[in-house]
């Protein structure tokens, strides 16, 4: 033990926000107000203060910030990131001695006589040496301060001994609060406590938090049936998606797809004359991961597609999947990167009774594990080097998640603007371990969570910490591999209601959602592999997987307008660009889910209810948690309905909604 440190009396504990003990970094976007809380307390009756260090991982100098007390010891200070990139925060504390002096000066001050207990009272006597003791605090201060701070406390200390040695009869004027702001400049921090760590945060751009991905399979862009669509055709599209309200224009892999063992429609073993195969099938002679499939056009063609996006306020995402088809350059030039069987044959990816003969997977306890990992890395070095800034990763719970960690790290460390957003569905442990390691979002087990138990509880473990402080969830009602038995109804009405229910539950239950768009837009319902009990397949009949696909967006049965709608209300509501203000409402219809988001200052507060039943009208009373919505437990107030526009006036806490599949919500603004 160091000389001084059995002269540390401050204890600092339970500091948030923090993941895992600081072993990774809690996730901000840029411009947040981060909020640091912590234990902060000592021994006695002395009081503590404490500051908050904290800067960007490129600066050298830390700036501060000064805690403010909250109760039962609990303390908390704020900082505004505005630079992308890992940041660092620590915590230091010390016994205030001129602050305690200041609340027992007071004391002494405005003590009045106890009959009870007459030798307990100050004596005038006690004021004069209080005094002095105050002014041996404040040249101390004079002693650490610099410039004119130093004349100012010394000449406060001259007058605190003046009035001392006058033994002056109205020591209750004395005013310190000035000089012990400046005192406050100048802390003794000899004996300081300061926390053990740098508490490591990343904070990422604004569209890390709140998005709106549309997925698309360029190859059935085409105007013509039946002809390969290219990046032109997509990029034809792209204005009348933008201005559907999206903002991250997703694609399946775009690169070259093997021949050796294609599948062909429908996830058939053999393919056909002009299958197309399926495009997570990556690689043939043309090239691997860092080429283009020819039909799609070229790399001219793809930068012109890129700058499309971004003209009309939109990404494009890539989606980045580390396997390979037999005919993948790699397969020859680096078969220690795959697993080999008893046989010599390479083993193909399996999940029984599934098979994907089409797909090799890779061998992440290769002997060459660092070549492979390099030239993983090099793949999306490639992609970035071309424009594209956000990336969707197929199974990434199937590769080393060590590989993750260090690639992310990579790659953001010269463009930390790089979104990640895994496709992991799999066992939590698992998908939070991904989202801690570097991954900016992740899917979630929505499309799975269809009672009103469910969704709650789903929702309040990703809304709340620890959870929110690493994992950014990103809600899919639908993907090219999931066509949930939910969706598929055969009853026309019923089958639009529970396609509107879902991407309104998504739209505004996290701040970041996508589509598997086409599919979606025109209730695409028909499974592979129907059965009794809707307990069949949830692969699409007619897969976009596995062939070509046109797509009548112009169907009047199209559901683009309210999905509009829906975008257009999120981009207008802060208050749904946000997923820590959640919080749910009670009612006891089990078929009736109510939930709001508000702003911090309540500025913007959304108020949804949802029925949850696709074929029958819901009704029940809502009982409204008052405080959530910033509003008195008491007294009228008005509602919005940003679906229909319609205005209701509703009062206290309890009141009656009836919702009917046609339109299966209401989206209510609190008028303020």
């Amino acid at each position: 033990m160091k000389p001084t440190e059995g002269r540390r009396r401050i204890v600092i504990e339970e500091v948030q926000p923090q993941v895992d003990a600081g072993r990774y970094p809690a996730k901000r976007t840029l411009g947040d107000l981060v909020t640091v809380t912590a234990a902060i307390f000592g021994d006695g009756h002395d009081h503590v203060a404490a500051r908050l260090l904290y800067r960007h991982a490129s600066e050298s100098t830390w700036k501060l910030a000064s805690f403010t007390a909250l109760p039962n010891d609990f303390w908390t200070a704020h900082f505004v990131v505005d630079k992308l990139g890992p940041w660092r925060f620590t915590i230091e504390a010390w016994v205030d001695h001129f602050d305690t002096w200041m609340h027992d000066l007071e004391k002494r001050l405005n003590a009045q006589p106890d009959p009870a207990e007459p030798t307990q009272q100050v004596t005038p006597q006690d004021i004069p040496l209080a005094l002095r003791i105050g002014a041996g605090h404040l040249d101390a201060a004079a002693g650490r301060a610099v410039g004119d701070d130093v004349r100012a406390l010394k000449a406060a200390a001259m007058d605190l001994r003046m009035l001392a040695d006058a033994n002056h009869p109205h020591y209750a004027a004395i005013e310190l609060e000035d000089i012990a702001l400046l005192a406050a400049k100048y802390p003794d921090l000899s004996f300081s406590t300061k926390y053990p760590a740098e508490i490591p945060l990343w904070v990422d751009r604004e569209r890390a938090r709140f998005s709106s991905w549309y997925e698309i399979f360029p190859r059935s862009c085409s105007l013509t049936p039946e002809k390969h669509g290219t990046f032109r055709d997509l990029a034809a599209s792209v204005p009348e998606i933008a201005a559907m309200g999206f903002d991250v224009l997703y694609m399946p892999p775009i690169h070259p797809i093997g021949t050796a063992f294609r599948k062909g429609k429908n996830n058939s073993v053999t393919a056909m004359p002009g299958d197309v195969g399926s495009p997570w099938a990556i690689g043939a002679k043309e090239g691997g991961h860092t080429a283009i499939l020819a039909e799609l056009g070229t790399f001219d063609d793809f930068a012109a597609l890129v700058k499309t996006a971004h003209t009309n306020g939109m990404e494009i995402a890539l989606d980045i999947a580390f396997q390979c088809s037999p005919d993948h350059p790699w397969v020859k030039e680096h078969p220690e990167w795959f697993n080999h069987r008893p046989d010599g044959t390479i083993q193909y990816a399996e999940n029984p009774p599934k098979k994907y003969q089409d797909i090799y997977p890779l061998n992440f306890e290769s002997k060459n594990w660092q070549g492979l990992w390099d030239a993983l890395y090099d793949v999306f070095k490639f992609w970035v080097e071309r424009g594209v800034h956000i990336f969707r990763v197929d199974n990434p719970h199937t590769k080393a998640l060590p590989f993750w960690e260090w690639c992310i790290a990579e790659i953001q460390r010269t463009t930390p603007e790089v979104i990640f957003l895994a496709e992991a569905f799999t066992r939590p442990h698992v998908m939070y371990s991904l989202a801690k390691g570097g991954f900016t979002q992740g899917y979630t087990y929505f499309t799975w969570r269809n009672t009103k138990a469910d969704l709650q509880s789903y929702f309040e473990e990703l809304s709340t910490p620890p959870v929110v402080e690493f994992f950014r969830p990103n809600v899919w009602p639908n993907t090219p591999d999931i066509l949930h038995e939910q969706l598929q109804e055969s009853d026309p009405i019923a089958r639009r209601a529970v396609f509107l229910q879902r991407v309104i539950l998504a739209t505004t239950l996290s701040a970041s959602y996508g589509i598997y768009g086409p599919a979606y837009e025109l209730c695409e319902w028909r499974p592979a592999k129907p059965a009794p009990g809707k307990s069949g397949s949830e692969e699409y009949l007619d897969s976009e997987k596995y062939q070509l696909r046109h797509w009548n967006v112009r169907s009047p049965i199209s559901i683009a307008p309210e999905i509009t709608l829906l975008n257009s209300i999120r981009r207008e509501n802060p208050a749904l660009q946000r997923n820590e203000s959640l919080r749910f409402h009670a009612c006891p219809n089990p078929n009736l889910l109510c939930y709001s988001k508000s702003t911090p200052d309540f500025a913007n507060t959304i108020l949804v209810a949802v029925n949850l039943d696709s074929h029958s009208e819901q009704a029940g009373t809502i009982d409204l948690n008052m405080a959530a919505l910033g509003l008195p437990w008491q007294g009228d107030f008005e509602v919005e309905d940003l679906l229909t526009g319609a205005r209701f006036h509703w009062r206290d806490q309890r009141n009656y909604i009836a919702l009917r599949p046609e339109v299966p919500a209401h989206i209510l603004r609190i008028v303020r």
